[in-house]
């Protein structure tokens, strides 16, 4: 009897998993040096978010809520050294994760992590609930994560939007590679989309002596294959804490998504257990768009051509609703990132486009504001006019340059739609509307732009410029600068919007000369010369922008007396030379700013506004005026004389012909 007991608790151990009662965790020994999950039922987790355990044992870290995060964790801290200030041991971990959303899109990604202890100080959306805009890249973190990226970020330098990468303290991975695995036979590389709704398995290796990190992704069931996906050398001992936790954290944008984790196994100094792939639970099958397009592309039009040789009147309606959704699609398409939606989605998202949905109206488009019916975004759809070459070719323009620009302060393209007459553009909704209402609109209620927020503002649509002028792959010229393309969300953070007249050119190339496009105000003088949109051009609309906030008065006023104007730039040079810059500062803010800001948001104006093109600074530049790296030149009685002398172009301030500014989408904001 004795010798029969270990093979009978053995046996009964395994029937009690083989019928469900027990899926906890096997360790080896008491020290929580390996662990296997091969589902999550009963298991005893540290949860929080949005993270829990469904029923059928799924461990669901996002259950489709949108800007939410969850995290998991082992309940038992690992001691990844032998003795204190020794080096961290060898270590492996699996697990197997799948990612659903409910549409094309999917946000943001989830990771496996170690980190010293179970609360992280981290937001959602980008920061995949690791880290936030303040501690991201901070040493004192000391994490460790594998992230599974499904959103390119140029924030964090992403490679692209289905990615795997290796992180050490900041969301900027240490390597990253496009998810997928390489075949033992061949070598060759095999893209795999991580929101493909399939199962897949992660495994991770870091071997102490080569300090290596090692991470490999293969479809679920296929065996481990020899070569990683993507490998980094650093020595976890200087990250890592003595004692740590082990875990997973996700996060969501504003995109339905659920991410999943089936099974998890971990182990120091030797493999992880194998995970039991019979025994996961499995994946919910929603009902996704590829399964209703099959629907519609095949069960629907063989049923209505049975309907159509019985019934006139029926194929008659068929008809008429094909014709109501048609779309155009061109071949150049292809070449472009942004989603395609189509009509019907967005037909139905607008009320049928009514007008109480309607933000704004400009010369040959209308904006409305939208809800999709399925994911439950706010929208804001561009509904361009299809008669006029300037409608395709600004429409064009939008989806060549903000469709792939990823920058928190310009406002995200998420998508696009063509059919007959009719350009669409589909923008994440702006429900603070443009900063234009709030300075000069009497009837919105100013109090709720306070200097601290306008300051804030100014800051960020300078860090798009920035973005826009170097940091992008291509140069792009915005042309449109000014305080109603300046749109605000729910935080009354700004960010730039309307491409509509965006010029692109690549590093080092000279701009083409093209016909002056802008509004009046903005204008830089050399445009009515040269015609040529550059960098310098739109730091004189952005000196004008930033003046315009400043004292809360348009580039340009027109004054009670017949054919007189009052030019916004000539009026603070005036009171400057007047010593008397604190008059020129808002009134609506009654004295409540910080000084020393105010001065230096003006002098950056007057900068930026310089009648010179090769006197004005860069935006590199006036982004480390604000952050105090280095300091603005001094404004001294010659350079003011000089503005004053050179001033503004008559032709270009007076003469609207050569103003043609296409109207801003602070439609997507909710109308002036």
């Amino acid at each position: 009897m004795f010798d029969m007991k270990p093979i009978s608790l053995m046996l009964l151990k395994l029937l009690l998993v083989s019928l469900g009662l027990s899926t906890s965790p096997l360790t080896a020994g008491n020290d929580d040096r390996q662990f296997v999950y091969s589902g999550f039922a009963n298991a005893s987790l540290i949860l929080d978010g949005t993270a829990s355990i469904t029923p059928g044992g799924l461990l669901e870290l996002t259950n489709g809520t949108v800007m939410s995060m969850g995290h998991a964790f082992y309940p038992a801290p690992l001691r990844l050294r032998g003795s204190p200030n020794s080096t961290v041991q060898s270590f492996s971990a699996s697990f197997v994760f799948g990612i659903i959303s409910i549409y094309d899109l999917s946000s943001h990604g989830l990771t496996m992590l170690v980190a010293p202890k179970k609360n992280l100080s981290a937001t959602p959306v980008q920061y995949l609930g690791l880290f936030n805009g303040s501690n991201n890249g901070n040493t004192t973190n000391h994490i460790f994560a594998i992230e599974l990226d499904t959103w390119q970020n140029s924030e964090f330098r992403d490679i692209n939007n289905n990615h795997i990468g290796i992180d050490i303290n900041s969301l900027t991975s240490l390597n990253s590679y496009p998810a997928g695995f390489f075949h033992d036979q061949n070598g060759t590389f095999k893209n795999l989309t991580l929101s493909s709704q399939e199962a897949m398995q992660v495994w991770v290796d870091y071997e102490r002596e080569k300090t290596q990190i090692d991470v490999t992704l293969a479809p679920l069931g296929m065996v481990k294959p020899r070569k990683p996906t993507v490998s980094a050398i650093k020595n976890l001992s200087d990250v890592l804490t003595d004692v740590a936790y082990i875990g997973f954290s996700s996060s969501t944008g504003k995109i339905n998504t659920h991410h999943y984790v089936l099974g998890w196994s971990f182990a120091i100094d030797s493999p992880a257990p194998s995970i039991d792939i019979a025994m996961l639970p499995k994946l919910p099958r929603h009902h996704t768009k590829g399964g209703r397009s099959w629907v519609l592309e095949v069960a629907l039009p063989v049923a209505t051509a049975v309907i159509l040789l019985s019934l006139g009147t029926i194929a008659f309606l068929l008809v008429r609703r094909h014709f109501k959704y048609a779309e155009v699609r061109d071949g150049w398409e292809l070449e472009f990132g942004p989603h395609r939606f189509s009509y019907k989605d967005l037909f139905h998202a607008t009320g049928g486009f009514e007008n109480k949905n309607l933000l704004g109206v400009g010369g040959f488009w209308r904006v409305y504001k939208g809800v999709l019916p399925r994911s439950r975004l706010n929208i804001a759809v561009k509904r361009v006019s299809h008669d006029s070459k300037q409608g395709m070719k600004e429409f064009i323009a939008e989806i060549v340059s903000i469709g792939r620009l990823q920058n928190r302060n310009l406002v995200q393209l998420l998508g696009y739609c063509r059919r007959k007459g009719e350009l669409l553009l589909v923008y994440e909704y702006m429900p603070n509307g443009s900063l234009d209402k709030y300075l000069h609109n009497g009837e919105v209620d100013n109090s709720m732009l306070s200097w601290s927020r306008r300051y804030r503002i100014i800051k960020g649509i300078a860090s798009g410029l920035l973005y826009l002028h170097e940091e992008w792959e291509k140069v792009v010229v915005h042309r449109d600068i000014k305080a109603s393309n300046v749109l605000l969300d729910d935080e009354m953070n700004g960010r730039l919007g309307d491409f509509g007249l965006a010029r692109l050119y690549d590093h080092g190339a000279d701009p083409q000369t093209t016909h002056v496009v802008g509004t009046i105000g903005y204008l830089a003088p050399e445009l009515a010369r040269s015609g040529n949109a550059t960098p310098p051009t739109d730091v004189f609309a952005f000196g004008m922008f930033v003046l315009e906030v400043t004292c809360g008065q348009r580039p340009v006023n027109h004054q009670n007396t017949q054919d007189s104007q009052l030019i916004l730039v000539d009026w603070v040079l005036d009171k400057v030379q007047k010593g008397s810059f604190g008059d020129t500062v808002d009134t609506r803010l009654k004295g409540k700013y910080d000084v020393g800001e105010a001065y230096l948001a003006l002098k950056i104006g007057l900068l930026c506004s310089h009648p010179f093109a090769n006197a004005r600074p860069t935006m590199r530049q006036v982004m480390q005026y604000f952050d105090g790296e280095i300091q603005p030149p001094d404004l001294s009685f010659e350079v003011l004389s000089c503005m004053q002398s050179e001033g503004f172009d008559p032709y270009v301030i007076s003469n609207p012909l050569i103003s043609t500014s296409i109207g801003a989408i602070s439609h997507t904001s909710g109308g002036r």
